[in-house]
Formats: structure tokens, C-alpha cells, sequence
């Protein structure tokens, strides 16, 4: 099947540098639709498309992924994947591919930043100010310099981040994977979670959400912290035990946290947002942002993209996080095909849906 004649489908305002990637590469039809769909809408407009690019908000479960009649791979243009239904993809053979990298500095700054703020109190003092209110005090404010960092979770982030820390402001890192890690610069492995958390300033949580990983940092981990500890979680909200925290908040065993993802995340800008560490002084508070910046997103629409075509043209499974569970060993050419030109046409035809 010639390039001109598949059918793309970009949901939840993917850079628009992907459907350029897409153009570029000899695809006409490219729908864009800057919003998540719910199950119904997808069971509406999957028959027929051929290439997939989601988010996280859109959710892809056995029943929608039935529908989808013609499609050959997914790409989701974020870190996780947790949003596919993996098994059933590697099921029906659809690869699924992500971008584990191009949001790694990113969420790095992000983190490194709260924890300055945190220790500075920066947000409380700001919040004051704007109530008119002149709080000026060195009151448990302090350098980051000479602290130790705990990095749980030593892969690309937490590596970058404690690259940062060390290199840019001085201070100690140590890490804990459950898979052995070659450290950077003068990063030292602890030998398990608990050294960990008595050992550590400041705790930053980079894992994956895995049935390993639910729930890992709940009341009794967060009493192993050192007291006036702080606690930041950019990795998935159901690592960390919200009620818990606030409890430990509240009652001054931690002096703060920064958290960017939650156990229930709303799915549209209107819905409400609850969660127990509201209302709480020094508690940063993000709407899942680690990854949100211009060269991220960038950078994971050209990389996703780029990825899909590879797949689509010469079968090249290289970087689907199902890869092995779809074959062994990739073909040369996953559909007998090696179809480049851009066809017969003119512009390439997009349609960009409100």
C-alpha cells in the first residue's frame, strides 16, 4: 500500500512538528484532533486508520483496539505506555512505540528546580507575599550545597538528575535500582530503599508504574525518612501513598514535597481536581508537567514520528516497547514493501478537527 493512500490519526495536541515528520515522509491524510477521545468516540474513528499517536490521556483497551481494523502501530508521544493496553497489542501484532528519552531534561530541571524551592520554602513565601503579607525569615531555608539526594529509580531521569545535582550544585547523590546501574560521577549505590530513605535529604521517585512499584512509598516508608526530609514524585502517581504523606506533612516528620502525577489525574482541563495534600504550606503541586516544554514535545513528536515510518516502510520494530513479544527476530520488511515515493498529489491532505 502506497504512502499517499494511509490514513494517520494524532490525538491530544501532538506537536505539529510530528504531522510534518509524517508529510515529510510521503503521508496525505493526517488527522489532527488536539483532545483525548473517550472509548465511544475511538470505536468511531479508528476503523480505517493505519498509524496512531496518543498521548496519555487517551486510553487504548481490548475493545477499542478491535476496532481498529486497519491499523499497524501505535505511537505514544510520551515516556509511559501504560495507557495501551500492552498484551492485547502484542496480541493482535501492533507495536507500540514511545519516547523514553526526549523528555529526560526536561522532567530533570523540573525536579531540580522544586527541590531549590522547597528548601527555600519559595512557595509559601510566595503565596504570603501575594496576600500582602512581608515574611521575611531564614527559618528552615536552606542551600542545596553538601545535601544528599536519593534518586529512587537510576535510569535516564534519575541518572540526568543526579548529574545535575552533583555537577551543577554540589551535592551528594546516591540511587537505588532494582537493576544494576553503572553510576555518574560520584553517585554511590545504596544498597536497598530503606538505606535509602534514612540516608537522604532529599528522596526523588523516577520509576515506572509496574505491580513492583504500586504503592512502594507508603506510611512505613515515609517514617524511614530522616525527619525534615523532603519528598519529590515525578515518576507515576501510584507510587506514593497520598494520604500518608499529607499525614507525615501535616504533623512535621517531612518539611515538604513536590508532586507532579497522582493516583486519579482529571482527564480534561474542567474537571475538578482533588487530592489529600491541598491546603498543605510547602507542597508544590503540578499538573503533570514534567515532560511539558517546548524541546520536549518537540523533540517527541520528530522521534515517535520518525519511529512510525520506520516501522511502516521497512518493518524496523527498533524501540516498541513490545518488540520481542511480536517476533523474535524483526523482518526486514514487516509487509513485503518498501514503498517511499510520495505518491500521486499535490499538498498533503490534513485536517485538523476543534
Amino acid at each position: 500500500m502506497p504512502n499517499h493512500v494511509r490514513r494517520i490519526l494524532l490525538l491530544e495536541a501532538i506537536h505539529d512538528v510530528a504531522a510534518a515528520t509524517f508529510s515529510d515522509g510521503g503521508y496525505d491524510e493526517i488527522i489532527s484532533i488536539p483532545r483525548a477521545l473517550s472509548d465511544d468516540e475511538l470505536l468511531e474513528k479508528l476503523p480505517g486508520v493505519h498509524l496512531l499517536g496518543i498521548r496519555s490521556r487517551t486510553r487504548l483497551n481490548e475493545r477499542t483496539l478491535a476496532a481498529a481494523d486497519r491499523l499497524l502501530a501505535i505511537g505514544c508521544f510520551c515516556i509511559g505506555t501504560s495507557q495501551v493496553d500492552i498484551p492485547v497489542a502484542s496480541r493482535i501484532g501492533i507495536p507500540v512505540f514511545n519516547a523514553p528519552f526526549s523528555s529526560t531534561r526536561s522532567v530533570a530541571e523540573l525536579v531540580m528546580a522544586e527541590i531549590i524551592m522547597l528548601m527555600r520554602g519559595i512557595f509559601p513565601k510566595s503565596q504570603s507575599l501575594h496576600r500582602g503579607r512581608w515574611q521575611k525569615s531564614a527559618s528552615y531555608s536552606f542551600e542545596v550545597r553538601g545535601r544528599t539526594l536519593g534518586v529512587v529509580g537510576y535510569g535516564n531521569i534519575g541518572a540526568q538528575l543526579g548529574m545535575i545535582a552533583e555537577g551543577g550544585f554540589g551535592m551528594r547523590v546516591i540511587y537505588y535500582d532494582v537493576a544494576d546501574k553503572l553510576s555518574f560521577g560520584n553517585a554511590q549505590c545504596a544498597r536497598s530503599l530503606a538505606e535509602l530513605l534514612a540516608s537522604s535529604d532529599i528522596v526523588s521517585l523516577h520509576v515506572p508504574e509496574t505491580p513492583a512499584t504500586i504503592g512502594m512509598i507508603g506510611a512505613a516508608q515515609i517514617r524511614a525518612m530522616q525527619k525534615g526530609a523532603f519528598l519529590v514524585n515525578a515518576s507515576r502517581g501510584s507510587v506514593v501513598d497520598p494520604e500518608a504523606l499529607a499525614a507525615a506533612l501535616r504533623d512535621g516528620h517531612l518539611l515538604g514535597t513536590a508532586i507532579d502525577v497522582f493516583p486519579v489525574e482529571p482527564e480534561r482541563p474542567d474537571d475538578v481536581f482533588l487530592s489529600p495534600l491541598m491546603g498543605i504550606p510547602n507542597v508544590i503541586l503540578t499538573p503533570h508537567i514534567g515532560g511539558s516544554t517546548a524541546e520536549a514535545q518537540e523533540r517527541i513528536g520528530i522521534e515517535v514520528a520518525k519511529r512510525l515510518i520506520a516501522f511502516d516502510k521497512a518493518g524496523q520494530a527498533t524501540g516498541a516497547v513490545n518488540a520481542l513479544e511480536l517476533w523474535s527476530e524483526a523482518p526486514t520488511s514487516a509487509f513485503g514493501y518498501r514503498q517511499s515515493s510520495r505518491g500521486i498529489g499535490g499538498a498533503p491532505k490534513r485536517v485538523r478537527i476543534p
